[in-house]
């Protein structure tokens, strides 16, 4: 982690110090043996490095002084909170602390045991002290994509200004006037917390800067398109991570700088492993930063992921905002239809995930697919079944994979990612029956 004594200002935003030290101690070793332990990795992946070093530290730092200079902070958890109407009043959007076990036991007086584990870690991150992130907003911006999510929301409020947004279950013509009606009611609260107005000019603005952020993405996933991939589904995976803490243009300008050496590594006929790796594709539940333990399983064991079908990842991304609003109010229709777009799992019914995930196996070449849900997780477990069933009738294999964020399963998931690679090398044609 970094070198630099952030102390003072971790004090004064109210850290415990003596739990956030020992956190950041973890995290900085798992990076190291995750990540920095990678063989050939692109000189680009030094950008994230630094990132990730910095991440508790001038990131922070950055966020202090633009609330001192009066811009807004805002927290999110979700993808469903339009980053383009924060960016609009010169706000700083930003993710919040999950992804790894904090305040577990603190957590569970307020929520149930059987809650998911990332509703838990956010919750635990607050309680423990250990989230500079939320103590650094002024406001956290929720949504009700789960019960889990919206009854943690609605006591997460005694802990901290927050706001929630009604998201629909369907994508019916009501439910579609009920969430641009949900967007009118956040703009509002957006300019109360920056004393600014959103207007048609910042609205467009923002929403040319987060497109292309998004079209940087794409090139990424274009790139890992290709056998053998010029980068490892671990890194693709913490450059998705680190676009909901990083400054939007910077973030861009450092992808598309990734991108212009692994376009020269994809000419070189250069991989992140050997061809003959098996291509995995991971669905399903988002993986929040420091979540690494499936993927590390997985490229550990010689395969390699080559795409996400998750909110950290292409459900994410794939969608642009139209930039050819004339007004406010066709700029926020374009934003309300771009985001209800998105295939969560909470949307019923939700073919559109099936078809996406069917179309997104044959377009980067898998042979397998491994869903990914988060114990609890009601959604995602619920909706392994229609997964199951499009990919036995697409004939690709499926791993199905249910856990949390701890590490007492290690071994167990191992065994079976081992099992499952090797029923994949299985059906692969042997040398000699190959013309």
């Amino acid at each position: 982690m970094s070198e630099t004594d952030y102390t003072p200002m971790w004090e004064r935003l109210g850290l415990n110090l003596e739990a956030h030290a020992g956190l950041l101690e973890i995290l900085g070793k798992a990076y190291g043996d995750i990540y920095l332990s990678q063989p050939g990795r692109p000189e680009g992946m030094g950008y994230f490095n630094f990132v990730m070093s910095e991440i508790h530290g001038l990131r922070i730092q950055e966020l202090v002084a633009a609330r001192d200079a009066g811009r807004p902070v805002i927290g999110t958890f979700c993808l469903y909170v339009p980053e383009e109407i924060i960016l609009a009043v010169e706000g700083v959007c930003v993710g919040l602390c999950a992804g790894a076990e904090a305040g577990t036991a603190l957590a569970e007086q307020y929520l149930p045991r059987n809650t998911c584990a990332l509703i838990k870690s956010f919750f635990g991150f607050k309680l423990a002290g250990v989230c500079p992130y939320v103590e650094a907003c002024n406001l956290v911006i929720g949504e009700t994509t789960c019960d889990g999510k919206k009854k943690a929301y609605e006591l997460f409020a005694d802990l901290k200004e927050t706001f929630v947004l009604e998201l629909p279950q369907t994508k019916s013509p009501e439910a579609r006037r009920l969430w641009r009606s949900e967007l009118d009611r956040l703009v509002a609260k957006v300019e109360e917390a920056a004393g600014r107005e959103v207007t048609a000019e910042g609205l467009a603005a923002a929403v040319r800067t987060v497109n292309a952020k998004r079209r940087a993405l794409h090139r990424l996933s274009a790139l890992r398109q290709t056998v053998p991939p010029p980068v490892s589904g671990l890194d693709a995976l913490l450059i998705n991570q680190v676009q909901f803490y990083d400054d939007p243009p910077r973030f861009t300008a450092s992808v598309e700088t990734l991108c212009d050496e692994l376009d020269q590594r994809v000419a070189a006929g250069t991989g992140a492993v050997p061809a003959s790796a098996p291509r995995l594709l991971v669905s399903g539940c988002p993986m929040a930063a420091p979540n690494w333990k499936l993927p590390y399983v997985i490229e550990r064991n010689g395969a390699v992921i080559v795409a996400e079908e998750s909110c950290v990842g292409e459900r994410g991304t794939r969608n642009l905002v139209p930039e050819d609003g004339a007004n406010r109010g066709e700029i926020l229709d374009r934003i309300a239809e771009r985001y209800l777009a998105t295939d969560c799992a909470c949307f019923t019914p939700n073919t559109e995930r099936i078809e996406h995930l069917l179309q997104m196996a044959r377009t980067y070449g898998v042979d397998g697919v491994v869903h990914y849900a988060i114990q609890f997780c009601t959604p995602y477990t619920a909706e392994a079944y229609r997964v199951r069933e499009a990919l036995r009738a697409e004939g690709l294999p499926l791993l199905e994979i249910e856990t949390d964020y701890s590490m007492e399963d290690l071994g167990q998931l191992d065994t079976r990612v081992q099992a499952f690679l090797e029923l994949l090398q299985q059906r692969r044609p042997s040398a000699d029956t190959v013309a």
